[in-house]
């Protein structure tokens, strides 16, 4: 195993095992501390556990399902796959003292999203494995969210991953709230690559967090299901692929990046699309898979070894490059900072893979800052 794919793995074993552990046995509620800002720690407490739970394993989701891995990265992962399955049964089952919040206040359609975007991503490890009761329960607490109305942004996305899965699952499906947030999002693009938040552009890395991630997803499950969403995946995945180039030229020859915008607690999380079409061997042509996983890795170190981003019992704590609270918004909370495990969807690739496999080469802002002489970059 290379170096770069075992820093990968051991951020990923550091993030992922309290919240796994907890889950396993239900008893994430009681085991999780809620840190947020202050005076907001009752109200995020009905969130948060679903937050950890989801964003963790939609970012997990890939690796939990990649088969033919061999020794001690076999071991974890199926270690982890079981407790996976384990922490959703719980989180979805009325009668479990892990049962998560599905149905109460405007958060739970947000990472119940996140959670179908794990089963989307992970559809034999996480949904065929499940028995038919858990099964039944996933969909019931799916089907819950439909009581909360998403805000008329990025959250049009969640209710229509949301159906996206339960289609896939085979069970009624709400084709009109995939087609509102798909048509909605097509006007919403704003040019080269990038989507406004709603009506008006936002800086920030919410085109990363959630809108390029789910719209492909969403096109991928059900994409072929109206001639109209069909004409809509070629162009998506053309702006991913320039948003994916822009992402990378952001990262600095130091594996930085601007700290711009909101919910910079989602640290590395900020690269999902990125590392999406790193996974998806859509990345653009003239960027190397393996310049890529460099800079990605460079920011995955800085971010995991920054002093204090995890409390002394192993739990994620709020910041961006270590543990700087006033960085959280009023939503944000513990649970919620499990969003960085998005920027590890790579892990779903072979070893062989080029992308872990290839020879270390520099990414694009070293290679400038270094006097390369490169190609000029172009607008979409």
């Amino acid at each position: 195993m290379n170096d770069h794919r075992k820093i990968w793995l051991d951020a990923l074993e550091r993030i992922a095992r309290p919240v796994l552990t907890a889950g396993a046995t239900g008893e994430l509620k009681t085991k999780m501390p809620v840190e947020a800002m202050a005076g907001m720690e009752a109200d995020r407490a009905r969130y948060t556990h679903l937050e950890a739970v989801g964003r963790l394993l939609c970012g997990m989701a890939p690796w939990l399902e990649l088969r033919g891995l061999t020794g001690d990265e076999e071991i974890l992962r199926a270690e982890f796959a079981v407790m996976a399955r384990a922490a959703l049964a719980h989180s979805v089952d009325p009668a479990s003292p892990g049962f998560l919040n599905f149905s109460e206040g405007g958060q739970p359609i947000v990472d119940a999203a996140f959670l179908a975007q794990a089963l989307l991503r992970a559809p034999h490890t996480l949904w065929v494995k499940l028995d038919a009761a858990t099964q039944g329960n996933v969909c019931n607490a799916l089907a819950a969210t439909r009581t909360r109305k998403p805000h008329f942004n990025n959250w049009l996305l969640f209710a229509a991953l949301i159906e996206a899965f339960l289609a896939r699952a085979g069970v009624f499906w709400d084709r009109m709230r995939v087609d509102y947030a798909l048509r909605q999002h097509m006007q919403w693009y704003v040019g080269d690559g990038v989507y406004g938040d709603g009506p008006e552009f936002h800086w920030d890395y919410y085109n990363s967090f959630v809108i390029q991630p789910m719209l492909i997803d969403v096109l991928n499950a059900v994409g072929d299901e109206d001639p109209a969403w069909q004409a809509m995946v070629a162009p998506v995945l053309v702006r991913a692929q320039r948003y994916a180039a822009i992402q990378e030229r952001l990262i600095s020859p130091e594996g930085t990046f601007p700290p711009i915008g909101r919910s910079l607690a989602y640290r590395f999380g900020a690269f999902q699309t990125l590392a999406q079409m790193a996974l998806l061997d859509r990345l653009p042509a003239d960027l190397a898979p393996a310049q890529v996983r460099c800079a990605l890795t460079a920011v995955i170190q800085r971010m995991i070894d920054a002093p204090g981003a995890f409390d002394a019992a192993g739990w994620l704590r709020i910041g961006f490059a270590g543990y700087q609270p006033g960085l959280g918004e009023g939503y944000i909370s513990t649970g919620s900072l499990y969003l960085c495990a998005a920027g590890l969807l790579p892990l779903g690739l072979s070893s062989t893979h080029p992308f872990w496999s290839d020879p270390p080469q520099p990414w694009t802002a070293q290679r400038i800052w270094n006097g390369e002489n490169l190609s000029c970059d172009h607008h979409l």
